[in-house]
C-alpha cells in the first residue's frame, strides 16, 4: 500500500536555479524556461481558451496533476479578465495524489508577482492533503475548484460531470506511467463534454494512440521554449447550443439545511426563493450552540470519508463567516471497550488531516478535561461549536424570504406550485427543493423520514472546551449548553423537567466532577425535532418528480453535514459538478431504499426460481 498522501513528507526538492523538482518522480513540476509562461501556451492556447468559453454560462475545465496549482491560477486569471458575463462560472476538477505542503507552494508561486492576488487566495485556503474531494471557491470571479486526493483513475470514476476542456499536465509517461495509462485516458473521454478540447505537453506515441483509441482527434502543435512539439486533442462532435434561461428555484425550509441550499445556490450564481413556515431556526437549527464534528462510528469506509469532507468543508465555510465560530476543536472520549481499538484506527486514518486528528491517552484526557479518573479519547482539530443564529443571519443575508407555511405542491408548466393549506399559491418555481426536515415527508410521497426528538440543556456557568462522551457538553456565547437526549418517534418539543436529569446523567458519565456542581433547579432548555432516516443517513439529492430536490434526514449532524450536502444538491439541481465523489453521493441519494428494495425484491424472485417449492 502506497504511503497516504496526508503522512507523506514534502515530495519536493528544490534545484540549484531554485526550480521545484518531484522527489517521487524525479522530474520537474514546470519548464525551467518559465511556468506561466508554459501554462498560458501549453494549455489555455492548446485548448482555445478564452474563445472557447464566449458565450458559457458554465465552463467546466479537468486537470491531471495540479501540482503547484500554477495551471489553475493561470485560468483563473484568464477567466475573470474575459469571464463571458457576470453570473457565468467556471467549475476546475483536479488530480493531485501527491499534495505538495504549502510552504513549497508558496515559494513556487512567488516567482510570478503578476498572480500574487490570486495565489494568496489559494494558498490562504491551501487545499488538504487528507484522501477525497476538497473544495474552494472564488465566488467574487465565480470559480470553484474541486481537487481530488487521490489517484487519477480512481478520482475519474469517483468525478460524476463532464469537462469541457482537459489539461493533462502529469509528470511525463516515462516517469510517471499510471497517469496515462489506457483506463486514465478511458476515464478521460467518459467525462469528456461534446466537443471537448484537450492539452498536454507529451507527444509520446502511447499517448497520443491512447487518446485516438478513445475518440480524440489528436494533432501535434509547436511546443513550448526547447521542447520541440506538444499535443492538442478534440473529441469531434457539436458544440452545445445555446443556454437555457436560468431557473427559478424554491427552497422549503429555513434551518440550517435550507440556508445552506441558498448560499450554494447563490455561489452558483443562481437566485433562489427561501420559503420558511414560522421563523428562521425556529425548528432544530435554533439552539444557542451547535457542533460540527463527523461520526466517528463508521470507520474509514465511505460513510466516514463522508463526514471527514463534511467536517472540513463545514470548518472552511464557518471560518470564513463572520461571528460564527464559538470554539474550535472538540475531544471525543472513550466510552465503551470497542472504543480504544476504533479510536486508535482513526487517529491513523488518512481521512483526516496529518495533526487533525491526536489520539488522547487518559492522563491526557484528564489534564484537558480537569477531571479525574478520565479515559482516552480524540482531539479534533477542526471540529467547530458554532452560533446557529449568527450564521443563519450572514448565510441569508439578501435573500428572497417568503414566511408561509407549504401544505402541497401541485406541477404546473414544467415546474412547481407551492400551495398552502387553503389551496392558495404562495410561490412558483422550475427547481424545488426540501429541506424542512421532518415537513418534507407530507410534501412527497414516500419519503422514509422518523422524528427525533432532542431536548438540550443551558446554564450559566464555565464551560469547558466541547467534550463529546454519551453525550456532549459544548460552550454558548453565554454558558454552556449540553445533551442531548435522543427520542426517535417523539414530535413533541416542550421542554421537560425530566429531560434536564437524562442530561446531567449523560454529563456525569464524561464530566462528573462539572455535572455534580451543577443545579438541576437552576437549568433551562430548549427541545427540538429532527428528521431521521433509517439507517440515520441524510436524504441530499433528486426525488422521483422531476425538479423536485431534497435535503433532510440530517439528524443530530445537520451543522457539519449540512454545508457539503447543499453544494450537491445544488450542483445536481443545476447539472453542475458535484462536490461529491459518486460512491459518496450513492449513500445519501433519497432513492436508496428504494434501490434496495429493488434488490432484495430481485433476489427473493431468483431463489424462487431456482428452488420451486
Amino acid at each position: 500500500m502506497n504511503p497516504t498522501p496526508a503522512s507523506d513528507p514534502s515530495p519536493v526538492v528544490w534545484d540549484e536555479c531554485g526550480a521545484p523538482r518531484s522527489t517521487r518522480f524525479d522530474d520537474c513540476y514546470y519548464s525551467s524556461a518559465g511556468g506561466l509562461a508554459e501554462a498560458r501556451s501549453v494549455f489555455l492556447d492548446g485548448c482555445d481558451l478564452p474563445r472557447a468559453w464566449a458565450g458559457r454560462r458554465r465552463f467546466v475545465v479537468g486537470e491531471l496533476g495540479f501540482g503547484t496549482g500554477l495551471n489553475v491560477l493561470a485560468l483563473i486569471d484568464l477567466w475573470r479578465r474575459t469571464r463571458p458575463s457576470d453570473d457565468a462560472q467556471l467549475h476546475v476538477f483536479s488530480v493531485e495524489a501527491f499534495p505538495m505542503p504549502v510552504g513549497d507552494a508558496r515559494r513556487a508561486l512567488a516567482s510570478w508577482p503578476e498572480l500574487t492576488d490570486l495565489s494568496a487566495r489559494l494558498l490562504a485556503a491551501w487545499p488538504r492533503r487528507a484522501r477525497g474531494f476538497h473544495r474552494l471557491a472564488f465566488t467574487d470571479h465565480g470559480v470553484t475548484l474541486d481537487l481530488a486526493v487521490m489517484d487519477a483513475a480512481a478520482a475519474l470514476e469517483a468525478w460524476t460531470a463532464q469537462a469541457d476542456a482537459w489539461f493533462l499536465d502529469g509528470f511525463s509517461p516515462s516517469r510517471n506511467p499510471l497517469m496515462w495509462t489506457p483506463r486514465v485516458l478511458a476515464g478521460v473521454a467518459r467525462r469528456s463534454a461534446p466537443g471537448a478540447r484537450l492539452a498536454t505537453f507529451t507527444v509520446a506515441g502511447a499517448v497520443r494512440r491512447g487518446l485516438e483509441a478513445q475518440g480524440f482527434q489528436v494533432e501535434k502543435r509547436p511546443g513550448f521554449a526547447a521542447k520541440r512539439q506538444r499535443l492538442e486533442a478534440r473529441l469531434p462532435a457539436a458544440r452545445q447550443g445555446q443556454p437555457a434561461p436560468k431557473p427559478r428555484v424554491a427552497i422549503v425550509g429555513g434551518g440550517i439545511a435550507g440556508v445552506s441550499l441558498l448560499q450554494a445556490f447563490r455561489a452558483m450564481g443562481v437566485h433562489a426563493r427561501l420559503i420558511e413556515a414560522s421563523a428562521i431556526g425556529s425548528g432544530a437549527s435554533g439552539n444557542a450552540a451547535a457542533l460540527a464534528m463527523p461520526r466517528l462510528d463508521a470507520g474509514s469506509g465511505p460513510i466516514g470519508a463522508l463526514y471527514a469532507q463534511a467536517l472540513a468543508r463545514a470548518a472552511d465555510l464557518y471560518d470564513q463567516t463572520p461571528n460564527a465560530v464559538i470554539a474550535c476543536g472538540a475531544d471525543q472520549i472513550e466510552v465503551g471497550p470497542k472504543d480504544t481499538g476504533r479510536f486508535d484506527r482513526i487517529a491513523l486514518s488518512d481521512l483526516f488531516e496529518a495533526g487533525a486528528v491526536e489520539r488522547l491517552t487518559p492522563a491526557t484526557a484528564a489534564a484537558r478535561l480537569a477531571e479525574t479518573g478520565a479515559v482516552g479519547g480524540l482531539a479534533f482539530r477542526d471540529a467547530r461549536v458554532v452560533d446557529p443564529a449568527a450564521v443563519l443571519k450572514i448565510w441569508l443575508d439578501g435573500a428572497d424570504l417568503i414566511i408561509a407555511a407549504v401544505a402541497a405542491l401541485e406541477p404546473a408548466e414544467g415546474g412547481w406550485r407551492l400551495m398552502d393549506a387553503d389551496g392558495r399559491e404562495i410561490a412558483r418555481a422550475d427547481l424545488v427543493c426540501l429541506a424542512c426536515g421532518l415537513g418534507a415527508a407530507g410534501l412527497a410521497p414516500d419519503i422514509p423520514l422518523t422524528a427525533l426528538r432532542g431536548q438540550v440543556s443551558l446554564v450559566a456557568a464555565a464551560a469547558p472546551a466541547a467534550v463529546i462522551g454519551a453525550g456532549y457538553a459544548i460552550p454558548t456565547r453565554q454558558g454552556l449548553l449540553f445533551g442531548a437526549t435522543h427520542d426517535r418517534g417523539d414530535a413533541d418539543d416542550a421542554v421537560r423537567a425530566d429531560d434536564h436529569r437524562r442530561n446531567l446523567d449523560l454529563l456525569a458519565t464524561t464530566l462528573p466532577g462539572l455535572a455534580a456542581r451543577l443545579d438541576a433547579a437552576a437549568l433551562t432548555g430548549r427541545a427540538g425535532v429532527r428528521a431521521v432516516t433509517p439507517d440515520f443517513l441524510p436524504l441530499a439529492g433528486p426525488l422521483e418528480a422531476p425538479g423536485l430536490f431534497i435535503l433532510s434526514g440530517l439528524g443530530s449532524r445537520g451543522f457539519c453535514a449540512a454545508p457539503l450536502l447543499a453544494e450537491h444538491v445544488a450542483a445536481l439541481a443545476l447539472s453542475a459538478p458535484s462536490p461529491l465523489p459518486a460512491p459518496l453521493a450513492e449513500i445519501v441519494h433519497p432513492s436508496r431504499f428504494a434501490m434496495r428494495r429493488n434488490r432484495r425484491l430481485g433476489r427473493s424472485a431468483k431463489v424462487q426460481v431456482a428452488d420451486p417449492t
